[in-house]
């Protein structure tokens, strides 16, 4: 169960506060627990403690990054049942998809343990004519100072994890301020890394709403915002001064099923419910347009239906249930609003459809028109729609039809069409023989067009948070 109440964290160390914000359990719609909320001035402070830090940070050994974060990997391992709790209650997400998450936030710090004994530079052949005869070039890589961090409600450990791991590993100091509908998951992190002995006002951890988030992306003092939601982030971004900005802004993902699937169909129906319907859709790789070729689309859309049809709905604490609740019904009535304009503009529901409070069906439509919401935008909940195509560069056109370009996926036993993908899709990444949905926590993640700027993955985000510095030496 959760604690009664939750401290926040400044300068490392939990502070609790008259004013409390209520966190609700996401399928009961009770209140789960309270967390406190602190004033503008804990802001000022902890911007100013992760000012103060830097130099200490600095100069906080790679060994002893490294086992802080070892620290962490232990103890979210010992703890695993109570993130994977936290993350059922306050998120609706499915347990088993919960436990699933704890174990990406385990190997996010293996990982990032891993990288902070090899944040390496490199040597330079500066010898490039006769007058530059004995000079040698050498790089290091060194972080950048205090740098603050926004993240959203569906991923509260991992989506946290790839922002605080890589900062520990590339030594800066951190300001963070989680999802107020999720801030749970954010809060253990910060109770587990108050254990160590990472210096003073190496990190805060701030349940702050974003009204009062501002000095967060305006601060000159901080030198990277890396934010992760929906697209005011390009808001953020203007506001943002002379700092560095990494966004991660949603996508549309689209998944192609090439003619040559007609024998690999039992694993691309799993795959698609999976990368659709997974925790409710609310994720920004989740599978949203799905383009079949005409050969075996009748058939593909027949069992996709069946087997959506199967998926259990309900509490998320049953370990039966794989469908659970939307973060909140206003979420739930803007996409079934989606459905009911694409389905008055002529597109036909396939299963699904119906709302019930946050709960929404998971739903597959069809003849969606290409100006729809539905088609047009990101869905960010249990939908997907289905498009029939004659030819490969038809499907590539399609997907490229789009504002959003995060990943997408393309079964094919032809390597041709899996190349052509790789090299046309407008897209961050192209994943081939699996759904859009698939990451791995040490590949680079992010998108292009509106979904955004930079990379994720523990490595690409350490490159991020450090600047090169370069050494020329003259042989004398």
């Amino acid at each position: 169960m959760l604690d009664k109440t939750y401290p926040y964290y400044l300068a490392n160390e939990p502070r609790t506060s008259s004013n409390l914000m209520e966190v609700y359990d996401k399928y009961s719609g009770e209140i789960a627990t309270r967390v406190a909320v602190p004033d503008e001035q804990a802001t000022e402070e902890a911007i100013r403690a992760a000012v103060q830090a830097a130099g200490p940070m600095k100069n906080f050994k790679p060994w002893a990054r490294q086992a802080v974060l070892q620290h962490c990997v232990k103890r979210f391992q010992e703890r695993f049942d109570e993130l994977a709790m936290a993350l059922c209650i306050e998120a609706g997400k499915p347990i088993k998809d919960a436990a699933g998450e704890v174990t990406r936030l385990i190997e996010t710090f293996r990982i990032a343990a891993e990288e902070a004994v090899r944040v390496n530079g490199e040597t330079i052949n500066l010898e490039l004519a006769s007058r530059l005869d004995g000079y040698r070039g050498f790089t290091q890589r060194v972080p950048l100072g205090p740098v603050s961090f926004i993240t959203p409600f569906n991923f509260p450990l991992n989506l946290v994890a790839h922002k605080v791991a890589p900062a520990i590993a590339a030594g800066c100091p951190f300001v963070l301020k989680p999802s107020e509908k999720t801030p749970i998951g954010a809060l253990i992190i910060g109770q587990v890394l108050a254990e160590t002995d990472l210096p003073k006002g190496a990190f805060s951890v701030l349940t702050l709403d974003g009204k009062h988030a501002t000095p967060l992306v305006e601060d000159e003092r901080l030198k990277l915002l890396s934010f992760t939601g929906g697209q005011i982030g390009w808001d953020l971004k203007a506001r943002a001064g002379r700092k560095k900005v990494t966004l991660e802004l949603g996508g549309n993902a689209a998944c192609i099923v090439d003619a040559d699937q007609h024998a690999h169909l039992d694993r691309v129906i799993e795959r698609l419910v999976f990368g659709a319907f997974y925790q409710s859709g609310q994720s920004c790789i989740s599978v949203q347009r799905i383009y079949a070729h005409v050969s075996l689309y009748e058939e593909l859309k027949q069992r996709l239906v069946q087997a959506v049809q199967q998926l259990k709905a309900g509490d998320p604490k049953d370990k039966n249930v794989f469908l659970g609740p939307m973060i909140d019904e206003a979420a739930a009535q803007r996409l079934e609003g989606w459905i009911n304009e694409a389905q008055q503009a002529g597109g036909k529901i396939l299963c699904g459809g119906k709302r019930k409070g946050n709960m929404l069906e998971a739903t597959l439509m069809e003849n969606v028109p290409k100006d729809a919401k539905a088609n047009r935008m990101e869905a960010f909940g249990p939908f997907a729609l289905l498009v029939p195509f004659e030819r490969i560069d038809d499907a590539f056109a399609m997907i490229n039809d789009s504002d959003y370009g995060l990943q997408a996926g393309i079964f094919t036993d032809r390597l041709d069409h899996a190349m052509r993908a790789w090299n046309e899709l407008e897209q961050g990444g192209v994943i081939v023989n699996d759904v859009p949905s698939f990451r791995v926590d040490n590949m680079p993640y992010g998108g292009v067009k509106l979904s955004g700027v930079g990379r994720e993955g523990v490595r690409y985000a350490i490159e991020d948070m450090s600047e090169i510095r370069l050494m020329v030496v003259r042989e004398i």
